[in-house]
């Protein structure tokens, strides 16, 4: 696409394609309902928001803000079905607590406790199962969150994949942090904690037996930290998002509509590490639509983004972040990138995910 592309022309309709593309209109649940991409927004947006009503939800965040005896709270949940149970870097366990401790962190709130529940399918080895919990358990520690309370459920041989976990955490937002991407602006600065597509390669490379010349490793971590130090700059952040499924390019499409607003981002400053990259150009993926468990992006107010950048480099998690755009006026609702050739192209969101059961 060159620069004198009008960007406001409405991309094409995945409702009008023909098979193989996923159509739209389904009488079935399919994989990519579960992706992070349109599918799933559209479940949730058309069954799951009208059956459950209430103002709360309506935010549609990575946690709820909530107000309850006079304190703000952020309470999340979330289930995860990743396979393999163990990758490298990770495994299920860690994943279970860093992806609700990093939700309700995009909120401002560190977490302080979690629930733990286990689906357990007939015949998983007790001790993978002791393997899991153990992770879980020092994953819990380092966060510095609590497991408080849990469940344990057992389903038949072939009704499940080993093991399934879902956590629910709550945690206090401090005085003064309104993380939401209505907040978001024209002129904000667009940044990223750090290379990206790391998780699902590494997903990829185990369960696929792939090999490609050096172990990817999942950057699996817990992220309260890393937005201490940045809110310790200003509260006055607008919006943080970790990009897990659909990747990047969902996040960014997510808060683009959100605003209202328009993102354009420089392809060429986007964090992409080489092996990432050939990895994905073997498997025919695009980096910018792969998972991430360890990143972070904000929409920060111009006026501190200098200095919100340094605190995440001084920061072991975001030694490499980098502005990588900006949110602007025009094309609102799109997400736009200055390719390295000089052109431009629109940054869509994905229908489904380019890798199912990554988290």
């Amino acid at each position: 696409m060159s620069d004198t592309t009008d960007l406001r022309m409405p991309s094409a309709d995945p409702a009008s394609w023909t098979c193989p593309a996923p159509l739209r209109e389904q009488s079935r649940v399919v994989m990519g309902h579960g992706g992070g991409g349109a599918l799933s927004a559209e479940l949730v947006r058309d069954l799951f928001a009208p059956a459950y009503g209430g103002e709360v939800l309506a935010q549609l965040g990575d946690a709820a803000a909530l107000s309850l005896g006079g304190l703000r709270l952020a309470f999340s949940t979330d289930s995860f079905v990743v396979r393999p149970l163990f990758f490298p870097g990770g495994s299920i366990g860690d994943l279970a607590v860093n992806g609700t401790v990093n939700d309700l962190a995009m909120s401002g709130a560190r977490a302080s406790y979690l629930s733990c529940g286990f689906i357990l399918e007939e015949g998983v080895e007790l001790d993978t199962v002791a393997r899991v919990a153990d992770a879980l358990g020092a994953a819990a520690r380092a966060a510095g969150v609590e497991v408080a309370t849990g469940d344990t459920k057992v389903v038949e041989a072939g009704h499940g994949d080993g093991i399934f976990i879902n956590t629910a955490g709550i945690g206090l937002i401090p005085a003064g942090v309104d993380l939401r991407p209505q907040r978001v602006v024209p002129g904000d600065v667009v940044i990223v904690s750090g290379p990206i597509g790391v998780h699902g390669v590494a997903i990829m490379s185990v369960r696929e037996g792939l090999e490609f010349g050096v172990e990817i490793e999942s950057d699996c971590a817990a992220l309260g930290e890393l937005v201490d130090a940045m809110l310790a700059v200003t509260p006055d952040l607008h919006v943080l998002r970790d990009p897990t499924r659909g990747g990047l390019g969902a996040a960014l499409n997510e808060i683009a509509t959100a605003s209202g607003t328009g993102v354009v981002i420089t392809e060429r400053e986007v964090p992409i590490p080489p092996a990432v990259a050939n990895a994905c150009a073997v498997l025919g993926l695009d980096p910018m639509y792969v998972a991430n468990e360890g990143k972070l992006v904000a929409f920060v107010p111009r006026l501190y983004a200098d200095a919100v950048l340094d605190a995440m480099r001084a920061h072991p998690l975001g030694t490499e972040a980098r502005i990588i755009g900006e949110a602007v006026a025009d094309h609102p609702g799109m997400v736009v990138a200055r390719t390295g050739l000089g052109g431009t192209r629109v940054v869509d969101l994905p229908i489904g995910e380019q890798l199912p059961r990554i988290c």
